[in-house]
């Protein structure tokens, strides 16, 4: 017993150790200088000179090495034209040196320092990266690196592995294409599962199940990327390291958008560490590292051998790899490449209800169990007949398979083996049962802490139920359908454990980072469960964490996919305490502001028989849009709308319709008054029903298909109906009607370039280029 209460209060002081507002070197610790400048600068990382921003002249940025003890002093000049800020991510700190501009600490404005100062009270491996808007992306991160005061492992030297994605585009030029919602980068990296491969795959139900629940597809990963990097190189040698040195790689994914699964050539390299604590040392090769994640591995260097380190992209678009010692390159494993339409295949068969809404109709109301129940994978419905199971030696550990599992099924399945009809089955075979085991290998049993991570039971426990919820057609990201600009803060009561469990209802992997804690991340291990600040939720999977809320002020909690967080999936913890009067001037609303910007898309289509204009600007909720199409036989029809999302496929509209009575004539234009709704149906048809100021009806319904990796075909059907309520038809008639309709076809060039054909009962048959803004 004494035992269990020494590691509770070894926990308590080490991971959540309680600051006061009382911030400064009142200890007289050992001080440790350090001052960073973040530039803008002409930067080439992928074979083309295009802007990033540096730190120090580099990315990334220095690495910053400290010892356990010290006192930190860090000063960071801004020497841009925007404001910036920087998050030392993972370090325990008092609230106001966090970094998350708005929330906990001032931006840092163009041409001005900001100091920040922190005691040193943690060893291990740990990084820091910008928090305002993109600037990750583009080059604001580095490495840090905290001695202990005892060395207690067994290794000669040190080398820090720093993944991270690079793109050419600009960061908000990303986004604004993720939010048009269109095939490119999965096209461009080749991704994309055309009609005609799921076809070919015999797919195709499957591929309907999916267009049915209003999705396109698997997804892995949203981006292009010409490039991975390790220490900002594709490819870097590190030779100067000698035949049977030990040596801690320090492994950090500081990637804005992209999980890796890392390999080792050579003996099995030994996991010491992750997210800068010690675990109880395993051997491990194949290893995911989530974005945010550190992982620790001590590697014997061979003799006449260097050792391949091989990071891939998790959806297999891409490799960085480094390579240590001297000699004959020792390769590491090769991880196969993902099977998205065997994904699709596998999901059908389970018989999953996805698409749970990112947007609700009521974001203050509280349905975040009815979310769970309704969406996920329906247990009840796997096809296993349970009548030929062996009851007696079935046991499930939810955290092992990551899905959500009916209590019920757990007395009824064992992980490890299952008695079906006197058969039994293991782990590899179960592989193909339902594609039970599709996300099983994303787990954490493989961390086991050293010591006791558990909390007394006499602490009372508030559960919290995160549904991570998100919608890949408009690019919005929420928790419990919520996103960020909509929601309330969670309370934290410092006097209890707080155990949230984070349920994902989405396609997406989500790395989820707390800000200034670490929390137990609950697994087979039980009361050794390891202790992390960032943790990946795999698809359809959930994890449940838990801390001791020993803190003050508030800290930011949101998924590590960079465009994620800016679209909405992030919370605000909240200990309820005084705002810090150093804040005054910076309103929380700067920080929220930033998942609800206003993104502007742009389309024109010029082809031999007609011309068509389209102008969309909208943030979450809002959206305007301007249309416009002239066909050569002087044909016009313009029109102007307001939108308003109820939520993810409903919006209502009003505005105002021009065209022409009669075509080869612009000398009669009618303008119109038009209302109505817009809705996003079953199988990915836009639908349109309004009526306009003169009572016509109208309904409209499209649809594009990619049918090749870079060709889509596309359609439209208009129907329009006059009762004669407000003008006179021509005698004798009591309703007219007019239809329009056209079918094309687009052949992909770039993001922005397109070759277009189509027909047009109006205009008739022609082709031209489509350019996307």
């Amino acid at each position: 017993m004494k035992k269990i209460c020494y590691a509770f209060m070894l926990v308590l002081f080490y991971v959540n150790t309680a600051f006061t507002q009382n911030e400064g070197n009142t200890n007289n610790l050992p001080v440790h200088e350090y001052t960073l400048t973040i530039k803008e600068e002409m930067v080439n990382k992928a074979g083309k000179e295009v802007e990033g921003m540096t730190v120090n002249g580099t990315i990334p940025g220095p690495t910053l090495e400290f010892t356990e003890g010290e006192y930190a002093v860090i000063y960071v000049k801004n020497e841009m034209s925007v404001e910036t800020s920087v998050h030392w991510h993972g370090i325990l700190l008092p609230n106001f040196q966090d970094g998350v501009p708005y929330l906990s600490t001032p931006p840092i404005k163009p041409g001005t320092t900001f100091k920040y100062e922190f005691p040193i009270r943690q060893s291990g491996t740990y990084w820091y990266h910008s928090h305002t808007m993109l600037q990750e992306q583009s080059g604001v991160f580095g490495s840090i690196v905290i001695n202990p005061k005892e060395k207690t492992l067994d290794y000669d030297t040190d080398l820090v592995l720093m993944l991270s994605d690079w793109t050419n585009e600009k960061p908000m030029n990303v986004l604004r294409n993720l939010k048009r919602g269109n095939e490119w980068y999965g096209i461009k990296k080749g991704t994309s599962t055309p009609l005609n491969q799921v076809i070919a795959r015999g797919a195709f139900g499957a591929q309907l199940d999916f267009w049915r629940q209003r999705m396109e597809g698997a997804d892995i990963a949203d981006i292009y990327y010409p490039a991975f990097l390790v220490n900002g190189q594709q490819n870097p040698e590190y030779p100067n390291f000698k035949a049977g040195e030990k040596v801690r790689l320090r492994i950090i994914n500081g990637s804005a958008s992209t999980q890796f699964w890392m390999t080792f050539g050579g003996e099995m390299p030994t996991l010491v560490a992750a997210d800068g604590l010690d675990v109880t040392p395993v051997q491990k090769n194949k290893t995911f590292i989530a974005i945010a994640e550190t992982y620790d591995f001590i590697v014997t260097i061979p003799e006449n051998g260097k050792i391949e380190f091989r990071a891939m992209a998790q959806d297999g678009s891409g490799t960085a790899t480094a390579f240590i010692g001297n000699g004959k390159v020792i390769p590491a494993e090769v991880v196969s490449r993902p099977d998205k339409i065997k994904m699709m295949q596998q999901m059908a068969k389970m018989d999953m209800k996805m698409g749970a809404h990112a947007l609700k109709f009521q974001p203050k109301k509280d349905e975040r169990f009815e979310m769970k129940e309704e969406y996920g994978m329906q247990m009840d419905a796997m096809k296993m007949d349970h009548s030929k199971m062996d009851h007696s030696k079935m046991e499930m550990k939810d955290e092992n398979m990551n899905m959500s599992i009916d209590s019920t099924m757990k007395d009824k399945m064992d992980h490890s083996k299952m008695d079906m009809g006197g058969k039994k089955i293991d782990n590899m075979q179960m592989a193909d049962m339902d594609g039970m085991q599709m996300f099983s290998e994303y787990n954490y049993n493989y961390l086991k802490s050293p010591a006791k991570t558990n909390y007394s039971k006499d602490i009372p426990v508030k559960e919290i139920l995160l549904n991570l919820t998100g919608n890949m057609n408009r690019y919005i990201w929420s928790m419990n359908g919520v996103p960020l600009s909509e929601t309330d803060q969670i309370k934290i009561n410092h006097k209890e454990v707080t155990r949230i469990t984070l349920n994902n209802l989405t396609m997406m992997h989500h790395p989820m980072h707390l800000h200034g804690h670490f929390f137990r991340v609950i697994n087979e291990n039980g009361e050794y469960s390891p202790l992390k600040h960032s943790v990946n939720v795999p698809p359809m999977g959930e994890v449940t964490i838990e801390f001791y809320g020993n803190e003050y002020g508030d800290w930011f909690f949101h998924c590590h996919i960079l465009y994620h967080m800016m679209s909405g999936m992030a919370r605000v913890m909240s200990y309820d305490t005084t705002r810090d009067d150093r804040l005054k001037g910076y309103p929380i609303s700067g920080l929220i502001s930033e998942a609800d910007k206003y993104y502007t898309l742009a389309m024109v289509d010029a082809a031999s028989h007609m011309t068509e204009f389209n102008f969309i600007t909208s943030n979450i909720r809002n959206q305007f849009n301007v249309m416009a199409e002239y066909g050569w036989n002087k044909n016009l029809e313009a029109e102007v709308t307001y939108e308003r999302y109820l939520h993810d496929y409903l919006r209502v509209f009003g505005g105002v319709n021009i065209e022409n009575e009669m075509e080869d004539s612009l000398d009669e234009i009618s303008t119109t008054a038009i209302a109505g709704v817009r809705f996003l149906t079953p199988y990915l048809f836009n639908l349109d029903v309004r009526m306009d100021s003169k009572l016509r009806p109208q309904i409209s319904l499209s649809r594009e298909i990619l049918i090749f990796p870079r060709t889509a075909i596309f359609g439209m059907y208009e129907y329009q109906a006059d009762f004669g309520w407000v003008d006179d038809l021509p005698m004798g008639d009591n309703f007219s009607k007019e239809v329009t309709w056209n079918a094309g076809i687009e052949y992909f060039l770039s993001r922005n370039f397109s070759l277009m054909a189509s027909y047009d009962n109006r205009f008739g048959a022609g082709g031209g280029l489509s350019v996307r803004f």
